[in-house]
């Protein structure tokens, strides 16, 4: 196979951020068509509850430290958040000029404060006075710095367990650079740092410090860690050089980039937003064909509809009502193609239509890398290791306090989700983790001063 030369040069401006932040005098009039609404809907869609007409006129009026605080002070991610969240499904969604003419562009007006805080190096808080008690938190995801933030400035001495050399979990390692540039996240667990929250990164809990000693050592802990690896597809030739893991190819690529994809064919298989990640990756590591393969519909794919549209602007091909039955080995032990076999929805009585595999409708894929990204499994041995109760390893939590079965456990972010059981959302993880930090000040500080 043909290709022209790419360097990794041209890789790496593949990966700069493709969205340019909105300029001053664009930022001024868009600010300046809000409505400033006394209640507003947009600050009821927003899960961290931030308050959007204050943030935005503070931008009409210039003060954009004050803007930058407002959006942080209810969003530790905010950041972050600018760039991933589905505002066209939130804030923005929710936005009342919607009925007359179009929302206002509230994403990019938080990420112009932002970013300009990122650039002029502010740092928005102060941590609180000490009241003499400690917290664990375990993972230095969204949820993990959320909590805290928030913990620090009631004035807990805090310590985060991070597994990984850097922490900010999601944002630093698992959403695409051209999309949320890794520099972005490590500045909000800066803002972390900055309020005197030690982040103990390389430590693993349950392998480098335990479950046990954590609960004896701290006043309360909070299970922040998120999720695990892709599972298994249980078919023939997973082992093959050529097939990644999701999470891990795109955390590759945020730390280095190589030439492997060239010219090569590429089937990613899920329709997940980490699937879109894949896909996206893939085209701009210089992939010359990339497909993504879903067993159901479009109208079921759990993408939100601007990755979706991204993936199409990018070229990416989906193969809808398609299941993967083997991934084919040349005589190397290398991807040489992907059986597949088409699928129809069956009415399975639980108000979602199944796939079923259509008799005798087998074909190929010619492929060169596989890519799996059908979820993610779940950390149940480290939860088990807390003793906390679960439901198939998503930790059941009070879902206003997101306290667990331990009394001295809490739990917050991607951990809880599943079963009917909160949102996979960045912005989500940051609100659990605030009402976490606010639970614990309640049960720690609060209820004992009541009784005292």
């Amino acid at each position: 196979m043909r290709t022209a030369y790419i360097s990794l040069d041209d890789l790496k401006r593949n990966f700069v951020e493709v969205k340019a932040g909105m300029r001053p005098k664009e930022a001024s009039e868009e600010s300046n068509r809000c409505l400033y609404c006394y209640d507003a809907p947009c600050v009821q869609a927003c899960p961290t509850g931030i308050n959007i007409p204050s943030f935005i006129k503070k931008i009409a009026t210039g003060n954009l430290l004050g803007s930058a605080r407002t959006i942080m002070e209810a969003n530790p991610v905010g950041a972050s958040c600018s760039r991933v969240c589905p505002t066209e499904e939130l804030c923005e969604g929710a936005c009342v000029l919607n009925q007359s003419s179009k929302p206002i562009l509230i994403g990019d007006l938080q990420r112009y404060a932002t970013d300009w805080a990122i650039r002029n190096r502010q740092v928005l808080f102060q941590k609180g006075s000490s009241i003499g008690k400690s917290v664990a938190i375990v993972g230095g995801g969204p949820a993990g710095l959320s909590a805290a933030r928030e913990l620090a400035r009631y004035g807990f001495a805090v310590t985060i367990f991070e597994a990984k050399e850097q922490a900010g979990g999601l944002d630093t390692y698992g959403i695409v650079s051209f999309r949320l540039p890794q520099s972005v996240s490590l500045w909000e667990v800066e803002q972390v740092q900055a309020l005197g929250v030690t982040i103990r990164t390389g430590t693993k809990v349950g392998v480098d410090v335990t479950a046990d000693e954590l609960l004896e050592t701290y006043d309360a802990v909070v299970l922040a860690a998120g999720m695990s690896k892709v599972p298994m597809l249980g078919i023939e030739g997973e082992t093959l050089c050529g097939v990644y893991d999701a999470i891990d190819f795109v955390e590759a690529t945020k730390t280095a980039l190589d030439t492997q994809l060239i010219g090569k064919r590429v089937a990613v298989i899920g329709a997940g937003n980490t699937a879109i990640d894949a896909a996206t990756c893939s085209v701009r590591l210089g992939a010359a064909q990339v497909q993504i393969v879903y067993r159901r519909t479009e109208a079921e794919m759990t993408a939100y509809d601007f990755e979706f549209d991204f993936a199409k602007k990018d070229g990416v091909v989906f193969r809808w009502l398609t299941a993967p039955k083997r991934i084919i080995g040349g005589n190397s032990g290398e991807v040489v193609g992907l059986e597949c076999i088409r699928m129809e929805l069956e009415d399975g009585g639980s108000g979602r239509k199944r796939p079923v595999p259509v008799a005798g409708s087998e074909f190929v894929l010619e492929v060169d890398a596989v890519v799996k990204a059908i979820g993610q499994t779940r950390h149940q041995s480290l939860i088990e290791q807390f003793g906390l109760a679960h439901a198939q390893g998503a930790v059941t939590v009070d879902p206003r306090t997101g306290q667990t079965s331990h009394p001295k456990v809490f739990a917050a972010g991607d951990v809880t989700f599943g079963g009917g059981q909160g949102e996979a959302m960045v912005v989500s993880a940051a609100q659990q983790g605030k009402l976490a930090a606010s639970a614990i000040y309640d049960q720690l500080v609060t209820s004992h001063n009541e009784t005292a």
